[in-house]
């Protein structure tokens, strides 16, 4: 029987074994512990190949991804127009067009938008800030007091603010006083005049000096009007006091002692220049303004701020208690004014009574019998 013998490939002639051994022979497969050991210490005893190890190529890359996108981050992006025809590539990068869309804002606003704005000036215009006025009111115990103070309040309500009522009383403030302005609704400031009145004849004119020393003490910028409280006003002549400067006057009517007649007094305006006045044969040729003291009213500002009206005066402008009744007006302007070329007639030309001035509260009227003097704002009288 024939035999074959099969020669070995010169490949694995060519591979050298360890110890000589055959491929697959036990001594090649298996080796020893001290040659496991001694290959490791061998591999990591190498510090290049530890350096050289998967983690550079990555690097790279991202470090070239970073480059482009920091590059791309930093080129500016505008408006890119659309061309036709051969340049269709070609493209060019400009900024936008501001005027443009300004344009475009303009068309599409809608016209109310206008509208808006201008109402808006319109109310901007109305709300312009008024004058104050200030207005003076003394006052004193007697039978009439609470009609004559609710007269004038209601008076005062109708006028548009600012509108500073002062009300002064004499020796004291009474409760009943107090009570009746509260109600009014009138911004007030309720003041006492502590000095004696009843040396002199006209209790009042200490009673506004209180007043007069209080706006100049707290420096009240507006106008200042004497209004006693047995007065009748209009609505109208409130509204012209903003109208004044430094110092506006104007006819007052008045009732004749006698009662029969009315007497005008005042002065005669060529518009609003005061070229003369009003007055009586009795009176003529005593004073120098011949002026009700609720015929005109003043810048408050002459009291506290008298540089600016280039006053000569160095004492306090006050009513003087000194003089003869009737003389504390004309003798209290002439503090004020030099002459008639610094007064203001109002209204213009003077052609309308604005306030009349009737001397109807008597001093003599006796209280009935049941009624409280000292409490006479809120009297009762028993009904039988």
């Amino acid at each position: 029987m024939a035999s074959i013998r099969r020669t070995l490939s010169p490949v694995y002639h060519d591979r050298h074994y360890e110890n000589g051994g055959a491929p697959f022979s036990p001594s090649s497969t298996s080796s020893s512990p001290s040659q496991k050991s001694s290959g490791k210490h061998s591999s990591s005893s190498d510090p290049k190949a530890s350096r050289r190890g998967p983690w550079r190529r990555p690097f790279y890359q991202f470090l070239a991804f970073f480059l482009i996108g920091f590059v791309l981050g930093m080129t500016p992006y505008g408006q890119i127009d659309d061309v036709n025809g051969t340049d269709r590539f070609n493209f060019e990068i400009k900024p936008p067009n501001v005027e443009e869309s300004l344009k475009r804002r303009e068309e599409v606003a809608v016209d109310g938008v206008s509208f808006s704005a201008e109402s808006k000036n319109k109310k901007e215009e109305d709300f312009a800030p008024r004058k104050l006025v200030i207005v003076v009111t003394p006052t004193y115990n007697r039978a009439m007091q609470a009609y004559y103070l609710n007269r004038v309040a209601q008076t005062l309500r109708l006028v548009e603010p600012p509108v500073l009522w002062i009300v002064v009383e004499g020796n004291a403030a009474s409760f009943e006083t107090s009570e009746i302005l509260r109600k009014t609704g009138v911004m007030y400031r309720h003041l006492v005049c502590k000095r004696n009145t009843t040396s002199i004849k006209d209790r009042g004119v200490r009673q506004r000096n209180t007043a007069l020393e209080h706006i100049e003490l707290h420096k009240l910028d507006g106008v200042v009007y004497f209004a006693d409280d047995d007065n009748i006003y209009s609505l109208e002549l409130f509204q012209s006091l903003r109208q004044i400067r430094r110092f506006g006057t104007w006819p007052v009517a008045m009732l004749a002692p006698s009662k029969n007649k009315a007497i005008l007094e005042g002065p005669v305006c060529n518009g609003s220049q005061v070229i003369g006045w009003h007055t009586n044969e009795k009176s003529k040729r005593l004073r120098r303004f011949h002026v009700d003291m609720s015929g005109f009213a003043f810048n408050s500002t002459i009291l506290w701020d008298p540089k600016r009206w280039r006053r000569p005066f160095s004492h306090p402008t006050r009513q003087l208690d000194t003089v003869k009744e009737g003389f504390q007006e004309t003798t209290f302007i002439e503090q004020v004014v030099a002459d008639e070329s610094d007064m203001e007639g109002v209204p213009p030309a003077c052609s309308r009574i604005l306030n009349w001035h009737l001397h109807l509260d008597a001093l003599d009227v006796p209280y009935p019998q049941g009624w409280v003097v000292q409490k006479n704002l809120e009297a009762l009288i028993t009904v039988k």
